[in-house]
């Protein structure tokens, strides 16, 4: 067989995966998806190795992922399937992932309008005996330092209009399950004497949002190992269990 019939398969193969990893997206500024294989291997539903690099992916909850990368090792695929132009794995395969998250795009997801919506309903508190749902604005999320995240809200109390800010840094660490990066060590700067329930809701919603199902591609599931805070940048290294390709 030519090399460049070979080359023609993993071409052919690439574009199967990569559309089908991008029907899965609501925006994508880039995606290369590299099948390292050869038509005969192919045929006998062998696959050397599978790279996934993207940029600008757009997930779950408004929330972009600035780039990600996964890599395979040879994986063993449904020949069957390929006559269709789907690739089907027939065993589970394990990956290594990368994802890197910048602040911008953390604080344009937790002011996005859904979001914020379910920020509310984790904002209801009793004062006086009485229930009262705040109102969290202006939301700012920051990664100044390595290993600090930086978090500021302007509540607003809507029976008052009273407005009072809250502010504070928190390490991060990886959640026993390995499925949420959590912060801990909370440092007030402003607002330490708001309401425990007030720091508690923006600390369960950046759980949700840094929960790593958010991240995952249809048939697929993260495993986060190590987490890397720097200046502006939040980078996730998993492993990832593969059960499928979603190619419909």
């Amino acid at each position: 067989m030519s090399q460049d019939n070979a080359d023609l398969g993993e071409k052919a193969l690439s574009k199967v995966a990569e559309m089908g990893i991008k029907s899965q997206l609501d925006e994508v500024e880039d995606i290369n998806v590299d099948v390292k294989t050869d038509p005969l291997k192919a045929m006998q539903g062998q696959v050397d190795a599978v790279s996934i690099q993207g940029k600008g992916m757009v997930m779950q909850e408004d929330l972009r992922v600035e780039k990600m990368r996964l890599e395979t090792d040879s994986i063993a695929i449904n020949p069957l399937k390929l006559a269709i132009g789907q690739i089907e794995l027939t065993h589970p395969t394990e990956a290594k992932a990368q994802v890197i998250l910048t602040e911008v795009d953390i604080n344009r997801a937790f002011n996005s309008d859904y979001l914020h919506q379910k920020l509310q309903e984790n904002l209801k508190i009793t004062v006086d005996g009485k229930p009262v749902t705040l109102d969290a604005q202006k939301i700012e999320f920051r990664l100044p330092e390595d290993n600090k995240i930086f978090l500021e809200a302007q509540i607003v109390w809507p029976e008052t209009g009273e407005n009072r800010e809250i502010a504070f840094t928190a390490e991060p660490h990886i959640s026993s399950d390995h499925q949420q990066v959590k912060l801990d060590h909370i440092e007030y700067t402003k607002g330490e004497d708001l309401s425990s329930e007030v720091t508690d809701a923006l600390l369960k919603q950046t759980h949700d949002l840094l929960d790593l199902s958010n991240f995952e591609l249809e048939g697929m599931q993260l495993y986060l190992t190590e987490l890397k805070v720097s200046p502006g940048k939040m980078t996730l290294i998993c492993q990832a269990q593969i059960e499928n390709f979603n190619s419909n």
